[in-house]
């Protein structure tokens, strides 16, 4: 009886790493949509970054409505419905450019991110609830470098169909109309992976989720009342922060400890998320004998001694400041995965509650940056590192006390 049960659960998860690729190549797009955009409406820094600004704050708005959504329809429609919200913001992309007004850019892009953030509340739990019992946190992050695959590439097929040479000689309109096509074939592609979701058999979730519930006995009414839940809600919220912090500023940094121009920065930009998808195909083999909590802490203190590597090197060994910061994307990469799957361990059916918490905490991709910005200005470029330092200073807490606080 078990085998069949296990078989579907494999073809599930199958199917569950083209919904976390898609959701990284689409997230990874907006990196080639900020300067496109910004040179074609002649943007500050400031109203550039309000791509991610709406990004990641449909996450804040729409993860915990999104989470209770699940709950009523189920993970397999939240996937599908996460699909087909993703696709239609791809499709106001063509009415946006029509209009030529970046406002309208942005509210497409919100309505983007409210089908991802669905795909997060839904896909996440999923996996976590099908992995078999003591390998949540392996499996997630196996399927989770799916998704830093879609990262990395993304940047490179994006670029090669917006920044053609024919769009930027031609006219404003034209330039515009630039991202018309590759969003269409993207709103075709999530349709047909939503069609092909609904028509194949996927293991209903939510009754595995009810039957853990009735085993564990927890006496729990609220998904409040876990505190390991609270505390992996600031670990994601510090995690997100820190990576996006990290990976915004690169470019610049680059060009501050090296010299180098954007391009060239861009280009090494590259070793720091594909570290992360390398370390995630690698970190799923290495849970396997090693206990994920400790994996989660020796990879922050890891990334918090780089940091301060970095910081205190600075231009004076500006090769080693470079590799120290570029290879935090190779650490950074099992965070995610196993503080989300930490952080919903044994909650049944709060679990679809709890998702739409923990995806609320993404928003401090929106948040950390800002903070760093502030410091760098004010005190200096290599010292605004302190603001992720600390964030993963707290992830090492969460690892070693913080997942254990309900035991």
């Amino acid at each position: 009886m078990s085998t069949p049960s296990q078989q579907n659960h494999n073809s599930a998860l199958v199917v569950l790493t083209a919904l976390f690729f898609m959701m990284g190549f689409i997230t990874c797009m907006n990196d080639i949509l900020i300067p496109h955009l910004q040179k074609i409406f002649t943007l500050t820094n400031f109203q550039a970054m309000l791509v991610q600004f709406c990004f990641f704050t449909a996450y804040a708005i729409m993860s915990i409505p999104m989470g209770h959504l699940v709950g009523k329809i189920g993970y397999k429609n939240g996937v599908i419905g996460g699909f087909l919200l993703t696709a239609v913001g791809c499709l106001l992309f063509y009415p946006a450019a029509d209009s030529q007004s970046y406002p309208t850019f942005l509210g497409a892009l919100f309505i983007l991110a409210s089908g991802v953030t669905l795909l997060q509340v839904s896909g996440n739990p999923y996996v976590t609830l099908l992995a078999k019992p003591g390998k949540e946190s392996a499996t997630l992050t196996l399927v989770q470098a799916f998704n830093s695959l879609g990262t990395t590439i993304a940047p490179k097929i994006g670029a090669l169909l917006i920044f053609t040479d024919a769009a930027q000689k031609a006219s404003k309109a034209e330039q515009i109309a630039s991202v018309q096509i590759p969003y269409l074939g993207l709103a075709g592609l999530l349709i047909l992976l939503a069609v092909f979701v609904k028509m194949i058999r996927l293991p209903d979730a939510r009754k595995i989720a009810v039957e853990e519930s009735e085993h564990n006995h927890d006496g729990k009414h609220n998904v409040w009342q876990y505190k390991h839940l609270v505390f992996g809600m600031v670990g994601i919220f510090c995690y997100v922060g820190a990576e996006v912090s990290i990976g915004s500023f690169m470019v610049n940094i680059l060009g501050f400890l090296k010299g180098l121009s954007h391009a060239e920065g861009a280009d090494m930009l590259m070793y720091y998320w594909g570290g992360a998808m390398v370390g995630r195909f690698l970190g799923s083999a290495v849970m396997a004998r090693v206990a994920p909590n400790r994996y989660l802490a020796f990879n922050a203190s890891v990334a918090t001694a780089l940091l301060v590597i970095a910081i205190m090197v600075g231009k004076g060994n500006a090769n080693i400041a470079m590799w120290a910061l570029l290879a935090i994307g190779f650490f950074n990469s099992i965070m995610f995965p196993t503080i989300f799957s930490l952080a919903t361990k044994n909650l049944g059916k709060f679990t679809n509650s709890a998702s739409g918490i923990l995806c609320t905490a993404i928003v401090g991709g929106a948040l950390i940056p800002v903070l760093q910005g502030k410091i760098a200005d004010d005190f200096g470029m290599m010292i605004s590192y302190v603001a992720p330092a600390v964030c993963y200073l707290y992830i090492v807490f969460f690892a070693l006390k913080g997942y254990k606080a309900d035991e």
